[in-house]
Order: C-alpha cells, then sequence, then structure tokens
C-alpha cells in the first residue's frame, strides 16, 4: 500500500488543488501488475510526505492482523487505526454479489484460527444509538435539511448535539469524543475524522441563529409526539459562572451566583417549559440581571391564541410582573411572599401525592386583592424546617456561651461596647433565628466592661414550620388542582438541575458572547433529546436520572473481530455487541431496534 497525491481542478473556480488517496498494487486473473485506490484521504491530508511510507505500511498490518514488535509515534498510529477502520468498512460495503447472498442467508460457515481472534476498534454505540433514534423521531434531521443544511453540517450538528448528551463537555471535548470513542459516524453514514474543531465552532454558531425556528418546531412536534396540552406555563431562571475573566463577553456580570461562586462572572438562564416539562423557550441575559425583570420580555414572545397559566416561584413573582401578567390576561400560580401572620387555624383538606407524607390544605378567597390562597401545611417540610432551625439555633447558642465565656479568660473580650458589638455581629449573622431569643448584656456600674451575659428562648416566636402560601388570580381552581399544577414547578428545577450537572451546562470556558450563547443552546438541544427519553421511560416505569441511564447503555459497544483464516487470509468482522437485559428494557421501553446496525465482514 501507498499514498498518492492526485492533481484536481474545481469546475467552478478552475483553481486547482489536490487530494490524497490510499492505493495498493496487485495482479489481476491475467496476471498483470495493477493499481487500485482504496480510499479517498480528502484535501486535507495534512501528513508530512516523509511519513507517508511508515503510514501506509501501519495500515497494512493493521489490515492484514501482522504483529509489529515497534509501535509507531501516536500521530502516526491514530491515523492508521481511523484510516483501516474506514478500509475495512468500504471493502465490506463493496463485496460481489455471491458474497452478499451468502450474508443474507444467515449463513456463512469458514475455517480460521480461533487463537488468531483479537478485538479492535471498539467504540461506544448504546446512548449514541438512543439519542439518534429520538432525533429522527423528533425530525431534528428533517427540520435542518429545511433550514438548509448541507450533508457535512447536518452530520457535524448532530453529533455536536449528541455529542453533549452522551460526554458532556466543551466543543474540544465533543471533537475528542466523537473520532476516538463512539459509534455515531457510522450510524449517521459519515467520517468524523474530516470534520474539525473549528466546524464544531462553526455549526454551533449557525444553530444558533436559527434558535427560534428551531425550538418552536422542536417543541411543536413533541407537543404532536405525546399529545401535550398547552395549558400550564412553568418559568424560572438558573445561572452560570465563567472560568476566566470573561472580558470579551457583554452579557458577563459579577452576580448572586447560586452555585456560591461569586468570584466569577456570570451569565443567566432563563428557561420556559409546559407542564410536562418540555422547553417551550430559553433566553440568555446578562449575569446580574434581576429575576422579576425578565418576564415580560421572555412572555411577551411566546404569545398565542390561548394564553397558558403561569407558574413562578417567589423570587420572581414580584408585584410589577404580576400586574404585568393581569393586564396581559395571564393567569397565574405564586408562592405568597406575605408575611406568616393570620394563619387558618384549622387545615380541613388532605392533599393527595405520591410521596408517603401529610399535607393538608386550607383555601381561602380574599376579597380586596380577588386571588385565591392556598394554605398549605406539609408534614416533611415541617420537618425539614423544624431541623434546620434546631441546628442554626444550636450554632448560636455556642456562640453565646463563647462570648460568655470570654468574660472570664485573660484576653477575652470585656468591654461593654464590644460585647454589645459581638453580640450585633452575632444576631446579623444568625438573623433567621437569633429573633426567637432574649440576649441580656449585664454591664457593671459604670457600664465600662460586662458582668454577665444572660438569655432565654421566647415561646412562641419561631415562624410556623411547614407552612407555605401559594396565590393565583384563578377562582375555579379547587384545593388539589391548584396544588397539583404549582408541584409542577419541580420539573422546571429538576431540568436546570439536569442541564448543569447531567448535560455539562457548567462552567463555561468561552469568551465571546456569540460563543457562550451557542454553547448554552447546544445543551438546550441535548435536553430536548433527554427529556424526551425521560418521559417515554417514565411511561415504562423507568424512573432513574440520566446518568445511570446513560452508565447501563454505555457497555453497548461496536467491535471489530479480527481472525486468520486457513488459507493465510484475514477475516474481519464489524458488528454490535448483544445487549444485555438493562439495555433490552430501555430500548423496548423507547420502541427502538435492541443491536443498531448490520453486520459487517470483510477478507483480505
Amino acid at each position: 500500500m501507498y499514498i498518492r497525491k492526485v492533481a484536481q481542478t474545481n469546475r467552478e473556480t478552475g483553481k486547482q488543488y489536490y487530494t490524497y488517496r490510499l492505493a495498493e498494487t496487485y495482479r489481476n486473473a491475467e496476471g498483470k501488475v495493477r493499481q487500485r485506490a482504496l480510499l479517498n484521504l480528502g484535501a486535507h491530508f495534512t501528513l508530512l510526505p516523509t511519513k507517508w511510507k511508515e503510514l501506509a505500511d501501519r495500515v497494512e498490518e493493521i489490515i492484514r492482523g501482522q504483529q509489529v514488535l515497534f509501535v509507531p509515534e501516536a500521530a502516526i498510529e491514530t491515523t492508521a487505526q481511523g484510516i483501516a477502520k474506514q478500509v475495512i468498512h468500504k471493502i465490506a460495503l463493496d463485496k460481489p454479489p455471491t458474497e452478499k447472498v451468502k450474508k443474507v442467508t444467515g449463513e456463512d460457515y469458514q475455517q480460521v484460527d480461533i487463537n488468531s481472534l483479537e478485538h479492535q476498534h471498539v467504540r461506544q454505540i448504546g446512548t449514541e444509538h438512543v439519542g439518534y433514534e429520538i432525533i429522527k423521531q423528533l425530525q431534528l434531521e428533517q427540520l435542518l435539511t429545511e433550514l438548509r443544511f448541507n450533508g457535512k453540517q447536518i452530520n457535524t450538528a448532530l453529533g455536536s448535539i449528541i455529542g453533549r448528551l452522551v460526554a458532556p463537555g466543551s466543543e474540544r471535548a465533543t471533537h475528542k469524543y466523537l473520532q476516538t470513542q463512539s459509534a455515531l459516524d457510522e450510524l449517521l453514514g459519515c467520517n468524523f475524522k474530516e470534520i474539525t474543531l473549528d466546524d464544531l465552532y462553526g455549526i454551533s454558531d449557525k444553530l444558533l441563529r436559527n434558535k427560534e425556528i428551531i425550538e418552536e418546531r422542536l417543541f411543536q412536534r413533541e407537543k404532536d409526539l405525546f399529545q401535550l396540552e398547552e395549558i400550564i406555563t412553568l418559568y424560572d431562571l438558573t445561572n452560570t459562572y465563567f472560568e476566566g475573566r470573561a472580558l470579551a463577553n457583554s452579557k458577563a456580570a459579577f452576580g448572586r451566583s447560586k452555585e456560591k461562586r461569586h468570584d466569577c462572572p456570570l451569565v443567566t438562564l432563563a428557561l420556559v417549559l409546559d407542564a410536562s416539562g418540555f422547553p417551550k423557550r430559553s433566553e440568555v441575559y446578562e449575569g446580574n440581571i434581576g429575576e422579576p425583570k425578565t418576564l415580560a420580555a421572555i412572555l411577551g414572545q411566546l404569545e398565542g391564541k390561548t394564553k397558558p397559566t403561569v407558574v413562578l416561584d417567589a423570587g420572581i413573582s414580584s408585584q410589577e410582573n404580576l400586574d404585568w401578567l393581569k393586564e396581559h390576561g395571564y393567569y397565574y400560580i405564586v408562592v405568597s411572599k406575605k408575611n406568616k401572620q393570620n394563619l387558618p387555624a384549622i387545615y380541613d383538606f388532605t392533599l393527595h401525592h405520591e410521596q408517603n407524607f401529610l399535607v393538608k390544605a386550607k383555601l381561602i378567597r380574599d376579597e380586596i386583592t380577588g386571588e385565591s390562597e392556598l394554605y398549605c401545611s406539609s408534614e416533611l417540610k415541617e420537618k425539614k424546617e423544624q431541623a434546620m432551625h434546631d441546628q442554626v439555633a444550636k450554632r448560636y447558642e455556642i456562640e453565646l456561651k463563647k462570648l460568655a465565656s470570654g468574660l472570664n479568660k485573660k484576653r477575652g473580650t470585656k468591654k461593654y461596647q464590644k460585647v454589645l458589638n459581638k453580640l450585633g455581629r452575632l444576631q446579623e449573622k444568625y438573623k433567621r433565628i437569633s429573633y426567637t431569643y432574649k440576649v441580656e448584656i449585664i454591664p457593671d456600674e459604670i457600664k465600662q466592661n460586662t458582668v454577665a451575659i444572660k438569655w432565654d428562648k421566647l415561646d412562641g416566636k419561631q415562624k410556623c414550620p411547614g407552612v407555605y402560601c401559594l396565590r393565583s388570580n384563578r377562582s375555579d381552581l379547587d384545593e388539589q388542582t391548584f396544588w397539583d399544577i404549582y408541584i409542577m414547578l419541580t420539573e422546571l428545577e429538576a431540568s436546570f438541575r439536569c442541564l448543569k450537572s447531567e448535560l455539562g451546562l457548567r462552567p463555561i470556558f468561552h469568551q465571546k458572547t456569540r460563543r457562550v450563547d451557542s454553547h448554552i443552546f447546544i445543551s438546550i438541544l441535548a435536553y430536548h433529546l433527554l427529556h424526551t427519553i425521560r418521559h417515554q421511560l417514565k411511561q415504562s416505569q423507568i424512573h432513574e436520572n440520566w446518568t445511570s441511564i446513560r452508565k447501563d447503555l454505555s457497555t453497548h459497544c461496536r467491535i471489530t473481530n479480527t481472525m486468520k483464516r486457513k488459507d493465510g487470509k484475514i477475516l474481519h468482522i464489524r458488528k454490535s455487541s448483544l445487549a444485555n437485559p438493562r439495555q433490552l428494557e430501555i430500548y423496548r421501553a423507547l420502541k427502538i431496534q435492541t443491536r443498531p446496525l448490520k453486520t459487517e465482514t470483510s477478507v483480505f
């Protein structure tokens, strides 16, 4: 085998360029020496000519199963392994008709040396198979064709999205995964060796330019696929932080980080979902934007013939936003920010739910505001809040004891004014608990030094644990429906957790505004796939998170088995491994094939 350089001319521009081909010499039936091209390496083949012979020899060794004492340098070995895989695949597809007929019958007996059995080109196929089948269900490939993406761009886009689903990370990490770990290229019928890192960056920018129509069409397809009723809209925000200063990003700003990374600049992601958790729209804002300010901007772009009930958490439910919702004809359900005063004495309705704890409720109509208020008393929430209260109270009392013990130490704080200052700082630090204590600082007669510190816990001062209030301008809701609708907001919170942990939203290493927005949009598209998968699995009572599902599927692989035949030729058989019982359960729940791709055989 050898590498040949071939001159080509561009028909449109007339400009000459070169392509490179892997070729071999052979003797035909008449005994004459002939040459034939085995594989077109393309115009971007960059290996130095001095390395061509070494590369060609190594490709031939791999294909013919020859043992070598010295493996070449890493760059040549990686390139040779990729080229050998393509040649084996191409020969398998170019079989003579008689060989293909033998394959159709299902029987192919050959004499081989079992001691020569080797496994090579092992690639993951399970999670990729699931991701690609969901893409076909959502008709995303068809949509990209309509948006005038060419074949290479479609494969690059699908590789980027499925890569984020299977191996979350940066575009650089995705590029490495596609080229060295995944059999997705076989599913798509392409060669990821021809896709560069710049191609991944470029395709994410092109996807971002078509963001509105892609999000609209995907959600419409999901509605049709699962018969979703667009009666509830869930809305919330999160933020993600940068590694670096992000000086080139106009949206990067310091703000309140939900990951406590106050040392890093942030951007904010707003996400709108329907009641089943499917994304309707997303938007990226500045990192320091106030949550209430984004609602009108993003919901105003979603207005349709019917306006759904909007469910918000307490951070977004400002009075300004509620007034905007009323003015534009929306119904809403929010957590009340009112202080827990005038709480109902009796909760006369028991709410039903899947969890095993008691929740009682009382529905009250506020004649002044015209709103319905649902007061909920949760047994589990009460225990949780009481445990948190007791823990903080214990810390507060420890600090008070330290302050009191310092009065009797040689270098302890004794000055009356300094003790008052320390107490003030403690009360500020533990302000959620300090109001339930009465603390007395006893000075000496001239109020120069402190004589003693006393404290007592006040009974009845603690706010009612486990009680919260929901507000709505809908008057047609009973207690159970009211609560059920609000609990849907937990789906949105689960979505954010999924994006941040399972789809690699945090942290962001990009610095430019456009690059950050497109990186986040790839994660949103991967979430469309993920939630479609989870929605179908839940219907079959499979409730594990995506990380667990991904691990279960990761051992399903595509493998090439190489054996030496009795006539001295090398037999290559490339096929997918058998799915284990857990993988079969997942595939059947998703109604997809349990053994992706056909078996390919070739002989050299």
